[in-house]
């Protein structure tokens, strides 16, 4: 049998075949391979990007919670200044000084409180605290508004970068915010005459500016005009040191409003007495208000009071600035047999020395008849006539306290005299229209009545001049409405007279105050009279009369 040799393109092909199956099973291997490895790496993908939400989700509750740290102050950043210089502050020359007043109550105007409070310097309105998230921070993000002035203590910062700003331009705005005397300036109110310019460009006198009337307060601003020419009550309150024991909020307020009319670095030619106003309110218990009319006269004598009270602490016959410059004396004499008093059964008559503050003058009753051309007769009575009252012979007659007769023994530095030009009854008030005519300077009470004698047995000083005139205008009904009441004030360093009602301010002559219907007056003697204890006049004992010395008290309005 033969052998038979294989072909050899056949064993090719076979070779090629296993080859390629060989190929084959490694690529499906490969893949298969590949597919497991995958599986793991769609795991670690879906690990990672839970991972990622999670880091986020963390980092939003950061961002949350340091949204609401927000609420709490921070400390300052050690990169940034707590104090800047005024050319490092870009917001200074923002400040708007025609903005601003401080004669209002100083309260947050969104919270109301008056505990920690800022002036925002381009508006002008209050805003509590300066923190984070507090109302003047808040404000000077949505306005844009950066200057703020801490009004207890004047200092100025820039929010909401929270630095505090120093320059020496804001002088005059804390010059406003609480004005300061010394003793220097308080000696040269007298002797220099001073004219200021007013940011709007207007003048204005220091001491003798406008008084804003905010509904019925004329009768105030009247009184408060005549106090602020008396030289020793000025002076005194214009020192807060010489009060400074007194926590009586009356005494405080009444002192920031004489420093503020007498400010040379006033802002505008005019102030507003609400704070003082609201004080009063409070301390007379609403007896005194800004929307009722009331009479200056009554609230002059009640001011006076008040102001002695606070000053000693509640003691009457303690000595203060106010008795020490309006107190007088008089010998109140009662005829016996006569009023409901002691006199009414002693068989001698009665002698009382009675301290006064204010001297009441009674007018002539008004004609009921006209004159020829069917005309009111408007009658005139000089002054001498009514001030023979206290001659100490000229007998008043009066149902209640008897018939009695009065005698100058001691007489105040400053005189400050009413006429009762108003009787009221249950119906109606009426207003007597009579005109006294009276001397602007010189005028001698001894023309009309006695005058005590000195230490040395020569009479006082009794020469006094006019520096104040309160008038009312118009008829009685006008008191409960209107403005009636404006004052007349004598400008002692240039000796000339302003007529003042309310904000406005104008120069009158002496003969127009002589000719008004004068209802309150205050005279100082040209002489400097001695105070009350230093040199009293000797006290006589006259035959039949039982002397009865009263202690001395706060203030007794003769009349």
């Amino acid at each position: 049998m033969a052998d038979v040799k294989p072909d050899p393109e056949s064993a090719g092909a076979a070779a090629t075949d296993a080859a390629d199956a060989a190929a084959d099973e490694r690529a499906a291997k490969r893949a298969k391979r590949e597919q497991q490895q995958a599986q793991p790496q769609h795991k670690l993908d879906a690990k990672h990007e839970d991972g990622i939400a999670k880091q986020e989700d963390e980092q939003q509750q950061q961002h949350a919670d340091e949204e609401d740290d927000e609420r709490i102050p921070l400390p300052l950043s050690t990169t940034r200044s707590a104090v800047k210089r005024g050319h490092e502050c870009p917001y200074l020359d923002t400040i708007l000084r025609q903005n601003l007043d401080f004669d209002f109550e100083k309260c947050c105007s969104v919270s109301l409180s008056p505990i920690n409070v800022y002036v925002c310097l381009v508006c002008g309105k209050y805003f509590q605290g300066r923190g984070l998230a507090t109302h003047a921070y808040t404000h000077s993000l949505e306005t844009s508004h950066h200057m703020f002035m801490k009004l207890d203590n004047g200092k100025v910062y820039c929010l909401p970068d929270n630095y505090e700003v120093v320059d020496r331009s804001l002088d005059d705005i804390r010059a406003v915010l609480n004005p300061s005397f010394n003793q220097e300036l308080v000696t040269r109110l007298d002797s220099e005459v001073s004219w200021v310019r007013a940011l709007d460009g207007s003048e204005f006198m220091p001491g003798l500016v406008g008084l804003n009337n905010m509904r019925a307060n004329d009768y105030a601003n009247a009184v408060l005009q005549a106090l602020a020419r008396v030289g020793p009550i000025r002076d005194f309150f214009l020192m807060p040191a010489n009060y400074a024991g007194c926590r009586s909020l009356l005494v405080t307020r009444f002192g920031e409003l004489m420093r503020k009319m007498w400010n040379a670095r006033n802002f505008k030619g005019q102030v507003s007495p609400h704070e003082f106003m609201q004080a009063a309110m409070a301390a007379s218990k609403r007896r005194f208000t800004i929307e009722q009319q009331s009479d200056p006269v009554e609230f002059w004598s009640w001011l006076l009071n008040s102001l002695h009270m606070d000053l000693t602490g509640g003691k009457p016959k303690r000595r203060s600035i106010i008795t020490d410059t309006f107190q007088g004396e008089l010998e109140v004499t009662t005829l016996a047999g006569t009023g409901k008093g002691a006199a009414a059964t002693s068989k001698e008559d009665v002698v009382e020395r009675v301290p006064f503050l204010l001297m009441g003058l009674e007018l002539p009753p008004t004609p009921l008849f006209k004159d020829a051309l069917e005309k009111n007769i408007i009658p005139q009575v000089p002054i001498f006539q009514l001030l023979a009252k206290f001659d100490g012979s000229t007998v008043s007659d009066d149902i209640r306290l008897g018939r009695r007769k009065f005698r100058v023994t001691r007489l105040p530095n400053f005189l400050a005299l009413t006429f009762k030009r108003f009787t009221r009854n249950n119906f109606f008030t009426e207003k007597n229209p009579t005109l006294v005519t009276f001397p602007v300077k010189s005028l001698e009470l001894r023309d009309a009545l006695p005058v005590p004698n000195g230490p040395d047995g020569k009479p006082l000083p009794s020469k006094y001049d006019l520096i104040a005139n309160v008038v009312h205008e118009g008829k009685a009904g006008q008191q409960t409405g209107g403005a009636p009441y404006k004052a007349h004030i004598q400008r002692s360093v240039e000796k000339t007279w302003y007529e003042v009602q309310d904000l406005v301010v104008l120069d009158v002559l002496p003969q127009m105050v002589a000719l008004s219907e004068a209802y309150f007056q205050v005279y100082q003697c040209q002489q400097p009279q001695p105070l009350p204890g230093s040199s009293k006049p000797k006290q006589q004992q006259q035959q039949g009369k039982a002397v009865k010395p009263k202690p001395a008290a706060a203030a007794v309005k003769l009349g």
